[in-house]
């Protein structure tokens, strides 16, 4: 299929169009020959050559007429239905159509694509030039309305299905080596307490549709955690709270690896009591700590462990933290941050 040219078929067009509608001048087959606009002389430009990239990636023809539904849609937002079915602007609508195809050929003479968006410009571009500012403007705002649209459509849809994947148990993990489904409301409880008591602008949503992005079936609940973490990790930009936020997931993990088992913040006032001896006695056994610390109250000095405090690490010195500072016993780490004050308070001594 060609397209004729543009000049040619504008005066053809001006004077057999009697409306203008979809199933007429807006969709009428292109000619049967086209020289387009100083593009090769003489020799006509197949339209089949030419193929349009849409915003989710596919590849379709490239249809001029679509191209004359959208100016005229431009035209209508100004004129209203009357004002666009006149014959001054069903020529200009035609008049413009072929400016902006001469211009994209133009600059693919041997063929190829366009991005949905460079035609867009070059909608923009054109209306400009023939001084049809309001209805420039009114496409312009049609366009970020639309991509507002896009925008809001797909953070529901993100947000529909981590929603779906929260409720349906079909997404399995590996734990320990033992596969068991992963229980979506424990994790969703564990991130929406991490944003806890940090304002009104700290959400969970994102970080929850953003950690159920990265799973898939099988996955070893390590990676789990992981994935909360770099998810919140990437909001400390929007907001610095957001640091905090992913110091109580890494926390979390922390805890799981001390203690061997999952530990809500909340009940780690006990833990911390209850887990002090233990710490103590596994640190002088490696040889980590003075036996002498055994000579300590330890139930009164567990008794003081405040384990409320854990709550005001920011991300990047919990994890320095961890990586340097705790105690470990070949590669498990023995000491969680109370501790680790309480055993720095001691060597001051």
């Amino acid at each position: 299929m060609t397209y004729a040219n543009p000049q040619a078929a504008g005066q053809t067009a001006g004077t057999n169009n009697p409306g203008i509608s979809s199933s007429e001048s807006m969709n009428q087959a292109p000619s049967a020959s086209f020289a387009a606009g100083g593009i090769g002389g003489g020799q006509a430009t197949q339209l089949s050559d030419y193929k349009i990239i849409r915003r989710n990636g596919s590849v379709v023809a490239f249809e001029p007429s679509k191209i004359a539904i959208a100016v005229t849609k431009a035209f209508l937002a100004v004129n209203g239905g009357q004002g666009a079915a006149s014959a001054r602007v069903r020529e200009q609508v035609e008049q413009l159509t072929h400016a902006v195809v001469r211009a994209l050929l133009r600059s693919r003479p041997n063929g190829g694509t366009f991005h949905i968006e460079d035609i867009q410009d070059q909608v923009e571009l054109a209306l400009m030039r023939s001084g049809e500012h309001n209805v420039a403007r009114a496409y312009v705002l049609y366009r970020e309305k639309r991509n507002q649209e896009r925008a809001a459509q797909q953070t529901t849809a993100q947000e529909t299905q981590a929603s779906t994947q929260a409720t349906e148990p079909g997404l399995k993990v590996s734990d320990n080596g033992v596969e068991k489904l992963l229980d979506m409301a424990a994790l969703r409880t564990i991130i929406e307490a991490a944003c806890e008591g940090l304002g009104n602008n700290i959400d969970a949503s994102p970080i929850i549709t953003e950690t159920i992005k990265n799973l898939y079936d099988g996955v070893p609940m390590a990676q789990v955690y992981d994935s909360a973490i770099l998810a919140s990790r990437t909001l400390i930009e929007k907001d610095p709270a957001y640091s905090q936020v992913t110091a109580r997931i890494l926390m979390h993990v922390i805890r799981k690896e001390i203690l061997g088992r999952e530990v809500l913040q909340g009940d780690m006032q006990a833990e911390y009591g209850s887990y002090f001896a233990k710490y103590i006695n596994e640190g002088i056994s490696a040889e980590l700590l003075d036996p002498r610390m055994r000579e300590f109250d330890l139930p009164r000095l567990a008794a003081a462990l405040n384990a409320s405090r854990d709550l005001q690490f920011n991300y990047l010195g919990l994890q320095t933290l961890y990586d340097r500072y705790f105690l470990h016993i070949e590669e498990r780490r023995i000491e969680m941050p109370r501790h680790s004050s309480c055993a720095l308070q001691w060597a001051c001594l």
